[in-house]
């Protein structure tokens, strides 16, 4: 049974009762008197006799402290909703990390504290969960506060209130481990940098950012990037640099998805929505974009108003998606799905501007057939846009007068009300049609009348986009999540007579090879019976199954049987090192290692092509790390012949040397190889460098990471270093893994002769 005295008072005080409260508090602060009554009252309903003996107990600690007026105000003002929503209980709790907070360095921060405790037990409503906030937050201000001697803390937290003030917005993005993981990144990152603290716990660093988007959920775009991009190829032949906007950020207004000169902006995350998925709701804004690009032209906008362009723009997002979904029927399920359906009637004339609700209404009613629509007089403007679309594509200058037709036969005198009725009217999948217009009144420049924006052809797409990695940082023993970029192409082609001619200069050396191939070949074959498809007939099954369809019985399908060799089951890539420094001349040799690395890797691609192993060759150099280049001279699916010759003789070094990020990338196609083993034989001259780092341990040890990562794929890892000082460092990399040449001259002997070691 509950206490009356634990239950909330509901008799409004009396003077008498305000005056002993305010003499219970004690305080002689001006500002206090001016809101003490009203704090009170709303005290007195919330709280309990108890609750609100403590309220007062601990508002005249906070009077007492000597931290000023603001912590008690905000005290005052926040507790009565604080309690209501957690409990009175949570009160010892906080007003103990308050005490903590108040006897370090970081008594300014109290104020912030509470001023976010209203917000934050909103999206931490149980004791428990708050609990665990305090902890972090008490965690974050022990860590990062510092001292002179080691012992007391004697200069204050430079990130402690910054957190405070981003808890409530932090807290609307992440669950509470999210939270915990991207206090802890900047803790360790972070925490003897003030200005670099204060830039990440602001969430103003491209850092923070970072691992912000990393620790949402939902679907991310920086994660899905390379098949977004191959899906707007593949079905929309289009093709652009995909840019993430940040929708985290942005508190009062929302931006939506739009397209320019300069790429397609997307958020950079999209939770599930209606049952439809954050990758179809990139689709989505992809396909209605793209048909944008395709069948809309811009007009000229100075002639139409406002409300005009906004029936224009409904009635055209309408067009190019009844044509999207002519051609993509899948399409209609996630556009119904994503578009909001407001319902008609919603909006009152008499109180807001209802054009954009009415536009919403009929755009939601374009979906369906006109028979569907109960409406008559949406029913109308649905026969006549079907209509107008069953002769052909139509156009935008034709769908623009069927726009102004509907807003000068439906317009309201309510609709210049300054109130608009926003609800269910935004579909947040569509763009903001800037591209639909243009302005004469701008200026007189040749970019104000542009021709239209013409897709480019699929052969004209080159480049594929950026695929995104983290770096290891040995310092803070984190990743940095997205840290490198790298760009994949196909390596430019040469003269394929060229490699023939190496081939045939190391004629000899081929023919000792071939000796030692011959013996490496497989050699047993062993029968795989009970095949639908086989290359030759199993007699034996074949005659039981003629029997038994002779019998009347179900006769065996599986009548074919075909033959594989029980042996080898390996794949291989070759990652070749192609900085600048492979432009040097070889020790003791007139070539530069640059073409001994060509001749070498010739005569090892002939050799796996001899032993029939999946073989795949790939380049790397860098310009730091926004610019990891990485380039394909051989794909595991391609033969040994003119194009992939053409390409080695091809090759050339520049820039530097960022190998962890293109080993992990080799590895992301070298582990979808259906074989037992998996060989990366990375061939370098040099440790692992960029210009943009200028500690040197850096890149090794993020090299030495990726080969850990690669081990835990199932990936061997093996390095052949040109460098005659490389045991000072490629040891730490690679552990055993790796073979030192000091001959560079006998590359093309050796390294052939080594894979077939490591192979056997």
């Amino acid at each position: 049974m509950t206490s009356l005295f634990n239950t909330p008072i509901t008799t409004a005080p009396s003077a008498d009762q305000l005056q002993a409260w305010r003499t219970q508090l004690d305080s002689g602060f001006a500002e206090v008197a001016d809101v003490f009554a009203d704090c009170m009252r709303e005290a007195h309903t919330s709280l309990s006799a108890d609750g609100l003996d403590d309220y007062l107990a601990q508002a005249r600690f906070l009077g007492k402290m000597g931290r000023g007026v603001e912590p008690l105000l905000i005290f005052l003002q926040e507790w009565p909703q604080v309690a209501q929503t957690v409990g009175e209980d949570a009160l010892s709790p906080v007003m103990a990390a308050v005490k903590l907070i108040n006897k370090s360095p970081n008594s300014k921060a109290i104020a912030p504290f509470l001023q976010a405790l209203a917000a934050v037990v909103r999206r931490l409503p149980t004791q428990a969960q708050l609990q665990h906030y305090l902890d972090l937050s008490l965690l974050l201000m022990e860590r990062t506060s510092s001292s002179i001697h080691g012992i007391h803390k004697s200069y204050p937290s430079p990130s402690l209130a910054l957190f405070f003030e981003k808890s409530p917005q932090l807290l609307e993005l992440l669950s509470l481990q999210g939270l915990s993981q991207w206090v802890d990144y900047g803790i360790r990152n972070y925490s003897h940098h003030p200005e670099q603290q204060r830039e990440y716990f602001s969430l103003q660093s491209a850092d923070s950012r970072a691992v912000l988007q990393r620790e949402r959920h939902g679907t991310l775009l920086m994660d899905h990037t390379r098949a977004l991009d191959l899906y707007l190829r593949a079905l929309w032949q289009d093709g652009d640099v995909l840019v993430p906007y940040a929708t985290a950020f942005e508190v009062q207004r929302q931006p939506m998805p739009y397209f320019d000169a300069f790429g397609i902006r997307l958020p950079d995350v999209y939770d599930e929505r209606a049952g439809v998925q954050g990758m179809d709701r990139y689709r989505a804004a992809l396909a209605h974009m793209a048909a944008h690009r395709r069948w809309s032209s811009a007009v000229f906008a100075d002639n139409f108003s406002p409300a005009q362009r906004l029936a224009i723009e409904m009635f055209e997002d309408a067009r190019v998606e009844a044509l999207a979904m002519r051609e993509y029927p899948g399409l209609r399920r996630i556009f119904i799905a994503l578009h909001p359906n407001p319902v008609a009637g919603a909006c009152n004339p008499a109180t807001h501007s209802c054009l954009r609700h009415r536009l919403a209404v009929l755009s939601r009613a374009l979906f369906d057939p006109p028979q569907r629509v109960q409406d008559v007089q949406v029913s109308d403007w649905v026969e006549r846009f079907h209509a107008l679309l069953a002769e052909g594509d139509s156009s935008t200058s034709e769908i623009a007068g069927l726009g102004l037709s509907y807003l000068g036969k439906t317009r309201l005198q309510s609709d210049q009300l300054p109130d608009t009725w926003f609800e269910d009217t935004v579909a947040d999948y569509r763009d903001d049609n800037r591209h639909l217009w243009r302005f004469h009144e701008l200026s007189d420049d040749e970019e104000s009348f542009e021709e239209p924006r013409q897709t480019p052809p699929t052969d004209e797409i080159q480049s594929l986009p950026p695929r995104h990695y983290p770096e290891w940082d040995y310092s803070s023993q984190t990743f940095r999540p997205d840290w490198v970029s790298l760009y994949e192409r196909l390596h430019p082609a040469g003269n394929a007579a060229d490699i023939d001619a190496l081939l045939a200069k190391h004629s000899a050396l081929a023919k000792r090879l071939k000796r030692l191939l011959d013996l490496l070949k497989p050699q047993d074959k062993v029968r795989v019976r009970y095949q639908e498809d086989g290359s030759e007939l199993d007699l034996d099954v074949a005659i039981r199954s003629l029997i038994d369809l002779r019998a009347g019985s179900q006769p065996e399908p599986r009548i074919n049987m075909s033959h594989t060799t029980n042996g080898r089951s390996i794949a291989v890539t070759v990652l070749l090192d192609l900085s600048q420094s492979l432009n040097e001349k070889a020790r003791g040799a007139e070539q530069t290692v640059l073409q001994l690395s060509q001749e070498a890797v010739s005569l090892l691609a002939w050799a796996v092509q001899q032993l029939g192993d999946p073989l795949a060759i790939a380049g790397f150099h860098s310009n730091t790390r926004h610019d990891v280049r990485y380039l394909h001279l051989k794909g595991f699916g391609e033969a040994w012949g003119d194009e992939v010759k053409a390409r080695l003789a091809a090759m050339q070094a520049a820039y530097s040397t960022r190998m962890g990020a293109a080993m992990r990338h080799a590895a992301h196609t070298l582990s979808a190889q259906r074989t037992d083993k998996k060989l990366l034989l990375v061939l370098t001259d040099g440790q692992p460098s960029d210009i943009d780092v200028q500690d040197e341990r850096l890149l090794i040890e993020d090299a030495k990471a990726a080969v850990r990562e690669l081990d835990q794929q199932g990936i061997f890892s093996y390095c052949i270093n040109l460098d005659a000082a490389a045991d000072a460092y490629v040891s730490d990399i690679f552990g055993r893994q790796y073979t030192v040449i000091d001959n560079i001259a006998r590359l093309p002997e050796q390294l052939p002769r080594l894979f077939m070691a490591l192979t056997r």
